[in-house]
């Protein structure tokens, strides 16, 4: 049955209208666009489009349905390159400004950084949270395109998936809409490394390329992803199943994993103590994204993408746990044994105190990822090398306080190993005290480790430097002391007692030698706190200046009356006092102590 005269004239019109544009075979058809021409001309070559498919359903004769064929062939080939050209003319790169983001940044990092694109529109979108996206105030889309050329191609897509060419059309799109997205990671500075160069970059190197990252992944996820899917959504929804997520996903697939190979790279990296609080901000800043990732890759095709990233957040939580694990053993295991000049605080001390003090920055983050006890030497260890602690006392604390207390214990362990590398027992003393009142200082100095330590474990820590105090000025002092006392010095004749002057000017040399000694010694040694320092010089003089004015109103005259006092009796009380000024400051004094006249 031939079909009706009015349809093969239709037919025969649209065929016309279609060879007309078949660039194959006409220079003009190859040099022109229709969709660049006026709008009656797109018209009518998409109703001949629409005819020849229409005819093709009717078709009957082998003829005819060559003829269809062969004309919706050359109808697909003429719309894919007008899609092409569709979306390479309106694919233009995103402004630098819309890129640049100068909002505040939630993380650790301090140092103003003018990375580069796409982020001015961030900022935007985290003061504004009107005009969201899902219900979600983070994430903000960009139009990409002018509504015209979106209504163009859904025309043209339309017309293809239609005819079968789905897959034509999916590549094409893909093709040039990835191009804009590798332009926009170029501007983001967003490398294309693998896993394996990411982790043979230098330490220092990485550290800038994660602020970046943080940087860019906000703005990829939130901005640059969520807007390239509203474009498939705009040009593909409801043109057959699924076919705007399989064009979204076809075009961010391999910049996403790109993405994310970096913060994958860093998760699975070597673990060492420097890396935690970069760790800890990837984990942070991912954590923060993970939420707009589930929104944006929603569905099936992408759900890789929203796979990786929880387990990319895993793995960096494990990577943080284990780093603090392993800079615990460092800190143990720290094999220094020269002892610092003066007995002033160790590099280490502060270092590990400057280390914890910024972990309790990052204290809601390694609450929720330090949920174990460490693992502490026992009581009943026969591990010489390793501290007892008994947590038992401790247990309202959280795991994570429990970490920052068996660090400065570890730490105190292996400061009390290096005071014995000193050969004078009370510079060993000062050491301790020196360096354990530093980490109480530390302690009171952050708020947020004060609270988690807690003021029980304050005042343990308090007690100790003190008794170190103590124990420098009984090993000091105590023999300098002994010096000033009454025994040894009377004589008893048959007729009287009396004070022996040989053993009283043996007594005042000994006193004088001591004493110079220790005031040539003591004045390079180092208190660098100014208030401790002055406070263990009155706690000296509290001490030494009554027992040597005493000592010396008693037994004065005994002297004088003699030969050559001046020899015996050197020093006042002042000029013991003003000496005891000199102690503690680090450099050397001059070998003689200054005297006022007598």
């Amino acid at each position: 049955m031939e079909p009706p005269e009015n349809d093969v004239v239709a037919f025969e019109s649209a065929e016309k209208i279609i060879l007309r544009w078949d660039s194959t075979a006409s220079e003009d058809a190859r040099e022109k666009m229709i969709f660049a021409g006026d709008r009656h001309e797109i018209d009518r070559y998409l109703q001949a489009v629409d005819e020849i498919q229409r005819s093709m359903e009717f078709a009957t004769l082998s003829d005819d349905q060559n003829k269809a064929n062969s004309a919706i062939q050359i109808a697909m080939a003429r719309l894919e390159d007008e899609f092409r050209n569709i979306l390479i003319a309106h694919t233009t790169p995103m402004e630098a400004e819309s890129l640049t983001d100068t909002s505040n940044e939630d993380y650790h990092d301090n140092n103003s950084e003018v990375d580069s694109p796409l982020t001015k529109e961030l900022e935007h979108q985290e003061s504004n949270s009107s005009g969201s996206y899902r219900s979600t105030n983070s994430i903000r889309e960009i139009d990409l395109m002018p509504s015209d050329a979106i209504y163009d191609l859904r025309c043209i897509a339309e017309r293809m998936i239609s005819a079968g060419y789905l897959r034509e059309c999916i590549q094409v799109y893909g093709s040039v809409r990835k191009s804009a997205v590798d332009s926009s990671f170029r501007k983001l500075g967003i490398e294309k490394l693998s896993i394996g160069d990411i982790q043979r970059l230098e330490w220092e190197t990485l550290e800038t390329k994660i602020r970046r990252w943080i940087r860019a992944a906000k703005v990829c996820v939130r901005i640059l992803f969520a807007s390239e899917k509203k474009l498939c959504e705009q040009i593909f929804e409801g043109l057959g199943t699924a076919t705007d997520d399989a064009c979204f996903t076809e075009t961010i697939k391999g910049p996403a994993i790109q993405l994310f190979n970096f913060a994958e790279a860093i998760s699975i990296s070597r673990r060492s103590p420097e890396k935690l609080f970069k760790i800890l901000d990837l984990h942070d800043a991912l954590s923060d994204l993970l939420l707009d990732i589930e929104i944006v890759f929603d569905s099936k095709s992408s759900e890789s993408i929203r796979v990786q990233a929880v387990e990319i957040l895993s793995r960096l939580a494990e990577a943080a746990r284990g780093i603090l694990s392993e800079f615990e053993n460092a800190v143990l295991r720290e094999p220094s044994k020269v002892p610092v000049p003066g007995g002033t605080i160790h590099p280490l001390t502060r270092y590990v105190m400057n280390y914890i003090s910024l972990i309790s920055d990052y204290k809601q983050t390694m609450l929720e990822l330090i949920v174990s006890k460490p693992s502490t030497g026992s009581r009943y260890s026969s591990d010489p090398n390793t501290p007892d602690m008994d947590f038992g006392e401790l247990e309202s604390q959280t795991p994570l306080a429990l970490h920052l207390i068996w660090i400065t214990v570890i730490l105190q362990f292996n400061l009390e190993g290096k005071s014995k590398f000193y050969k004078d027992t009370s510079l060993a003393h000062l050491f301790v005290m020196n360096n354990v009142h530093y980490i109480v200082e530390k302690i009171k100095g952050s708020p947020e480790l004060r609270e988690m330590i807690g003021d029980d474990y304050l005042k343990k820590l308090t007690g100790k430097f003190r008794q170190a105090a103590i124990n420098y000025q009984r090993s000091t002092w105590v023999r300098v002391l002994y010096c000033l006392r009454d025994e040894g010095l009377h004589v008893k004749g048959s007729f009287s007692s009396g004070v022996s002057k040989s053993a009283l000017r043996e007594r005042f040399k000994t006193f004088n030698a001591m004493f110079e000694e220790v005031h040539r010694t003591q004045s390079t040694w180092l208190i660098p706190d100014t208030q401790l320092r002055e406070e263990l010089r009155i706690s000296i003089s509290e001490k030494l200046i009554p027992a040597y004015r005493s000592f010396l109103g008693r037994f004065r005259t005994h002297i004088e009356s003699g030969r050559h006092p001046e020899n015996y009796i050197k020093y006042s009380g002042e000029d013991i006092e003003t000496a005891v000024l000199d102690f503690f400051e680090g450099y050397q004094v001059s070998q003689h102590i200054r005297r006022r006249s007598q």
